[in-house]
Protein backbone atom coordinates (compact mmCIF):
# COMPACT_ATOMS: atom_id res chain seq x y z
CA UNK A 1 0.00 0.00 0.00
CA UNK A 2 2.72 2.31 1.18
CA UNK A 3 4.42 1.96 -2.45
CA UNK A 4 1.47 2.71 -4.48
CA UNK A 5 0.88 5.87 -2.47
CA UNK A 6 4.62 7.17 -3.28
CA UNK A 7 3.92 6.11 -6.93
CA UNK A 8 0.70 8.55 -6.62
CA UNK A 9 3.00 11.28 -4.85
CA UNK A 10 5.71 10.98 -7.70
CA UNK A 11 3.07 10.84 -10.36
CA UNK A 12 1.80 14.15 -9.26
CA UNK A 13 5.30 16.14 -8.53
CA UNK A 14 6.30 14.96 -11.74
CA UNK A 15 3.54 17.13 -13.37
CA UNK A 16 5.00 20.53 -11.31
CA UNK A 17 5.11 23.74 -13.60
CA UNK A 18 8.45 24.42 -15.10
CA UNK A 19 12.57 23.00 -15.18
CA UNK A 20 15.68 23.40 -12.65
CA UNK A 21 19.23 23.20 -13.85
CA UNK A 22 20.96 20.19 -13.82
CA UNK A 23 23.34 21.56 -11.26
CA UNK A 24 20.88 21.53 -8.53
CA UNK A 25 19.99 17.90 -8.77
CA UNK A 26 23.72 17.14 -9.41
CA UNK A 27 24.51 19.16 -5.94
CA UNK A 28 21.54 17.81 -4.10
CA UNK A 29 23.37 13.75 -5.19
CA UNK A 30 26.52 15.10 -3.86
CA UNK A 31 24.77 16.20 -0.69
CA UNK A 32 23.39 12.84 -0.34
CA UNK A 33 26.64 11.24 -1.11
CA UNK A 34 28.28 13.01 1.52
CA UNK A 35 25.66 12.59 4.10
CA UNK A 36 24.79 8.97 3.55
CA UNK A 37 27.79 7.59 1.40
CA UNK A 38 27.60 5.48 -1.25
CA UNK A 39 24.91 2.63 -0.13
CA UNK A 40 22.73 5.94 0.81
CA UNK A 41 23.20 7.25 -2.99
CA UNK A 42 22.58 3.91 -4.91
CA UNK A 43 18.85 3.36 -2.22
CA UNK A 44 17.59 6.70 -3.46
CA UNK A 45 18.54 6.09 -7.43
CA UNK A 46 17.19 3.01 -6.70
CA UNK A 47 13.82 3.93 -5.25
CA UNK A 48 13.63 6.59 -7.75
CA UNK A 49 13.64 4.72 -10.46
CA UNK A 50 11.95 2.09 -9.43
CA UNK A 51 8.91 4.10 -10.09
CA UNK A 52 10.12 5.22 -13.68
CA UNK A 53 12.13 8.41 -12.92
CA UNK A 54 15.13 6.92 -13.70
CA UNK A 55 18.18 9.51 -12.00
CA UNK A 56 21.95 8.40 -12.18
CA UNK A 57 24.02 10.81 -10.35
CA UNK A 58 26.99 10.48 -12.83
CA UNK A 59 24.62 10.93 -15.97
CA UNK A 60 23.11 14.67 -14.96
CA UNK A 61 24.48 17.77 -17.03
CA UNK A 62 25.04 20.60 -15.00
CA UNK A 63 23.66 22.83 -17.74
CA UNK A 64 20.48 20.91 -18.87
CA UNK A 65 17.62 21.90 -17.73
CA UNK A 66 15.31 19.14 -16.05
CA UNK A 67 11.39 18.88 -14.53
CA UNK A 68 10.93 20.75 -11.76
CA UNK A 69 9.14 17.49 -10.35
CA UNK A 70 12.21 15.42 -10.32
CA UNK A 71 13.68 17.66 -7.97
CA UNK A 72 10.16 17.09 -5.91
CA UNK A 73 10.34 13.76 -6.37
CA UNK A 74 14.48 13.62 -5.14
CA UNK A 75 13.06 15.30 -1.83
CA UNK A 76 10.54 13.25 -1.24
CA UNK A 77 12.50 10.25 -1.44
CA UNK A 78 15.27 11.50 0.77
CA UNK A 79 12.60 12.47 3.24
CA UNK A 80 11.46 8.47 3.02
CA UNK A 81 14.24 6.69 3.08
CA UNK A 82 16.62 8.84 5.75
CA UNK A 83 14.15 10.50 7.76
CA UNK A 84 15.90 13.88 7.36
CA UNK A 85 14.56 16.73 9.41
CA UNK A 86 14.04 20.55 7.92
CA UNK A 87 16.90 21.37 9.36
CA UNK A 88 18.87 18.94 7.33
CA UNK A 89 16.88 19.71 3.57
CA UNK A 90 18.21 23.73 4.71
CA UNK A 91 22.10 22.26 5.12
CA UNK A 92 21.54 20.68 1.79
CA UNK A 93 20.58 24.31 0.05
CA UNK A 94 23.49 25.91 1.32
CA UNK A 95 25.68 23.27 0.33
CA UNK A 96 24.61 24.04 -3.04
CA UNK A 97 24.74 27.72 -2.61
CA UNK A 98 28.51 26.84 -1.49
CA UNK A 99 29.74 24.93 -4.18
CA UNK A 100 27.51 26.56 -7.18
CA UNK A 101 29.69 27.48 -10.04
CA UNK A 102 26.40 30.06 -11.13
CA UNK A 103 27.19 31.46 -7.59
CA UNK A 104 30.33 32.01 -7.86
CA UNK A 105 30.40 33.66 -11.47
CA UNK A 106 27.78 36.12 -9.72
CA UNK A 107 29.98 36.60 -6.85
CA UNK A 108 32.56 38.70 -8.73
CA UNK A 109 29.96 41.53 -8.96
CA UNK A 110 28.09 41.41 -5.43
CA UNK A 111 30.04 44.01 -4.20
CA UNK A 112 27.21 44.76 -1.59
CA UNK A 113 24.19 43.47 -0.29
CA UNK A 114 22.30 46.74 -2.64
CA UNK A 115 23.76 44.91 -5.84
CA UNK A 116 22.68 41.34 -4.87
CA UNK A 117 19.16 43.02 -4.49
CA UNK A 118 19.54 44.25 -8.24
CA UNK A 119 20.73 40.78 -9.61
CA UNK A 120 18.46 38.63 -7.37
CA UNK A 121 16.06 37.80 -10.59
CA UNK A 122 18.98 37.05 -12.86
CA UNK A 123 20.57 34.90 -10.57
CA UNK A 124 16.96 33.13 -10.24
CA UNK A 125 16.45 32.50 -14.17
CA UNK A 126 19.79 31.08 -14.33
CA UNK A 127 18.48 28.06 -12.18
CA UNK A 128 14.61 28.07 -12.50
CA UNK A 129 12.11 28.45 -15.45
CA UNK A 130 9.53 29.08 -13.66
CA UNK A 131 8.80 31.76 -10.82
CA UNK A 132 9.60 35.48 -10.27
CA UNK A 133 12.16 36.00 -6.83
CA UNK A 134 12.61 39.62 -6.12
CA UNK A 135 13.73 41.73 -3.56
CA UNK A 136 10.74 43.77 -1.83
CA UNK A 137 12.69 45.34 0.84
CA UNK A 138 16.21 45.99 2.23
CA UNK A 139 16.91 47.96 5.33
CA UNK A 140 20.72 47.96 5.60
CA UNK A 141 20.54 50.15 9.16
CA UNK A 142 18.31 47.05 10.52
CA UNK A 143 19.64 44.31 8.71
CA UNK A 144 17.69 42.86 6.97
CA UNK A 145 16.01 41.76 3.39
CA UNK A 146 12.91 40.58 2.07
CA UNK A 147 12.64 38.27 -0.51
CA UNK A 148 9.47 37.40 -2.64
CA UNK A 149 9.15 34.10 -4.28
CA UNK A 150 5.75 34.30 -7.05
CA UNK A 151 4.18 32.13 -9.23
CA UNK A 152 6.46 29.29 -8.09
CA UNK A 153 4.44 25.89 -7.33
CA UNK A 154 6.51 23.38 -5.49
CA UNK A 155 6.93 20.94 -2.66
CA UNK A 156 7.11 22.10 0.66
CA UNK A 157 10.50 20.52 1.05
CA UNK A 158 11.67 23.19 -1.16
CA UNK A 159 11.17 26.15 0.87
CA UNK A 160 13.81 24.17 3.18
CA UNK A 161 16.35 23.99 0.86
CA UNK A 162 15.71 27.55 -0.54
CA UNK A 163 16.08 29.14 2.81
CA UNK A 164 19.54 27.48 3.34
CA UNK A 165 20.67 28.02 -0.44
CA UNK A 166 19.24 32.13 0.24
CA UNK A 167 20.97 32.80 3.90
CA UNK A 168 24.23 31.41 2.91
CA UNK A 169 24.67 33.66 -0.19
CA UNK A 170 23.56 36.48 1.69
CA UNK A 171 26.65 35.25 5.01
CA UNK A 172 28.98 35.06 1.92
CA UNK A 173 28.14 38.37 0.61
CA UNK A 174 28.11 40.22 3.80
CA UNK A 175 31.02 38.24 5.68
CA UNK A 176 29.01 37.12 8.71
CA UNK A 177 26.27 35.23 9.94
CA UNK A 178 22.84 35.38 8.70
CA UNK A 179 19.49 33.94 9.41
CA UNK A 180 16.57 33.29 7.20
CA UNK A 181 12.83 32.46 7.92
CA UNK A 182 9.94 31.66 5.72
CA UNK A 183 7.78 34.52 6.58
CA UNK A 184 4.74 33.58 4.16
CA UNK A 185 4.15 30.26 2.02
CA UNK A 186 2.12 28.89 -0.55
CA UNK A 187 1.40 25.73 1.52
CA UNK A 188 0.37 27.84 4.48
CA UNK A 189 -2.04 29.36 1.99
CA UNK A 190 -0.61 32.62 1.36
CA UNK A 191 0.01 33.70 -2.43
CA UNK A 192 3.76 33.69 -2.71
CA UNK A 193 6.89 32.89 -0.38
CA UNK A 194 8.20 35.23 1.32
CA UNK A 195 12.10 35.00 3.30
CA UNK A 196 12.78 37.17 6.31
CA UNK A 197 17.24 37.84 6.04
CA UNK A 198 18.44 38.97 8.74
CA UNK A 199 22.72 39.35 9.79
Amino acid sequence: MEQKALEEEFSELIKLEGEIRGVAIKSDLDFILKEEGKEGLKKLEYTITKFSYPIKREEVSTMDFYPLGLEAITFVAIKRLFDWDDKKFQEMGSSEAKRSLVIRLFMRYFYSIERFSKEVPKIWREYFTVGDLEVRELNREEKYVILRLENFRCHQLHCQSLMGYFHTIVQMIIGSKASCEETKCLHRGDKYHEFLLKW
